[in-house]
């Protein structure tokens, strides 16, 4: 198993940016794709971004293409998303995920067995 744990989230105003960062423990980091997912309030929770294992492939939803980059670095255990050009939309609680599934270009929810415990990225106007 994985443990995850999110930092990085906070209170910014449109057009800031923000970089989340995803802390996970264990020897085999690198087996898993890693997510990011989000959760506004009153909705559903929605993809947000996936990186294969070696970090050679990405996705993302097309509300965040161009302007968020997910990475890792699987010798530190952490899987990053910069996040530029925040809007109000894109409050919300962030969650990273894992998955032993091999990375393809749609991922669902379903696919990640393991989550974090989330982190808040407020967007003020």
């Amino acid at each position: 198993q994985v443990q995850l744990v999110e930092s990085g989230g906070g209170l910014v105003q449109a057009g800031a940016s923000l970089r989340l960062s995803c802390s996970a423990s264990g020897r085999t980091f690198s087996w898993y794709t890693m997510a990011w997912f989000r959760q506004s309030p009153g909705k559903e929770r929605v993809f947000v971004a996936a990186i294969s294992r070696s970090g050679g492939n990405t996705s993302y939803a097309d509300s965040v293409k161009g302007r968020f980059t997910i990475s890792r670095d699987n010798a530190k255990n952490t899987v990053y998303v910069e996040m530029n050009s925040l809007e109000p939309e894109d409050t919300a609680v962030c969650y990273c995920a894992a998955s032993a599934v091999l990375y393809k270009p749609t991922m669902y929810a379903a696919d990640f067995a393991f989550w974090g415990q989330g982190t808040q990225v407020t967007v003020s106007s």
